[in-house]
């Protein structure tokens, strides 16, 4: 078979067992301060059968450099109308490439697979309000940012987004539910299922780990709290106490032949 090139390799690969290689990856998403939003990917060409398996000789690092940059001036999508003028998103001229060596290279500045672990743990707990001072929860009104100290650029990327979000031909961009969020709604992270572990096998893993760790508790007991209606006012016993204080000497009497 004739290794490919970089043009090759950034195009779809097909999806069968007898690919040569299979394309793995995660990315990571971080607020810059000006507000826009800073893409990390980590892509990696396993074996055939997936990150268990080495690639062939021909899958370099240098190569899988070439095919991401060429991808990356080839990529863009289609954005929404908005006045007549449509739009479109790609990628900016701001592509750097470097290749992620073993924890065991630890000299100078070179990147390491600890390194990018450390890094992505980062983002999981990062948003815009790390970057830019700006909300966590999301608005109901935007008049809740008047009670707000924010920076006055992400104060106004926010009421930018809450405007546009009542356009009817942006309406699908759901911006003033994002708005908090300066309009991205994508997720902090994203993957190939193939690039590591799930997130399923991370809570099962938890999940046996306290099952394990964690001491049988005591026998509980079962506490029903449930209440119906029975009726109003007091009972045959609590009315005849009713009348021996408040009825007077005649209604005590009635009370007692009456018993």
């Amino acid at each position: 078979m004739q290794p490919p090139d970089a043009h090759q390799l950034c195009e779809p690969l097909p999806r069968s067992p007898t690919s040569p290689v299979r394309v793995s990856y995660a990315k990571v998403a971080e607020y810059q301060q000006r507000g826009l939003i800073h893409f990390h990917a980590f892509i990696r060409l396993d074996g055939p059968a997936g990150p268990y398996t080495p690639p062939p000789g021909w899958a370099t690092p240098d190569l899988l450099g070439d095919a991401i940059r060429l991808a990356a001036t080839r990529a863009h999508i289609d954005g929404p109308e908005a006045n007549g003028r449509a739009h479109s998103f790609a990628f900016g001229e701001q592509i750097d490439t470097r290749v992620i060596r073993s924890s065991a290279f630890q000299a100078g500045t070179t990147i390491t697979e600890g390194k990018v672990a450390g890094y992505a743990a980062k983002h999981a707990t990062k948003g815009t309000e790390a970057a830019t001072g700006t909300l966590d929860p999301r608005l109901k009104r935007i008049t809740e940012l008047w009670f707000e100290s924010l920076p006055e650029h992400a104060a106004r990327m926010i009421r930018t987004a809450w405007s546009l979000g009542a356009r009817d031909d942006l309406k699908h961009l759901n911006l003033r539910k994002w708005a908090h969020m300066l309009g991205f709604r994508g997720h902090f992270s994203t993957k190939t299922r193939a690039y590591s572990t799930t997130l399923g096998a991370l809570r099962a893993a938890r999940a046996a780990w306290h099952r394990r760790h964690t001491p049988p508790r005591p026998p509980t007991t079962l506490v029903l709290s449930h209440w119906a209606y029975d009726g109003t006012g007091l009972t045959p016993d609590l009315e005849r106490l009713a009348v021996l204080i408040g009825g007077g000497p005649a209604r005590e009497q009635e009370v007692t032949a009456g018993a």
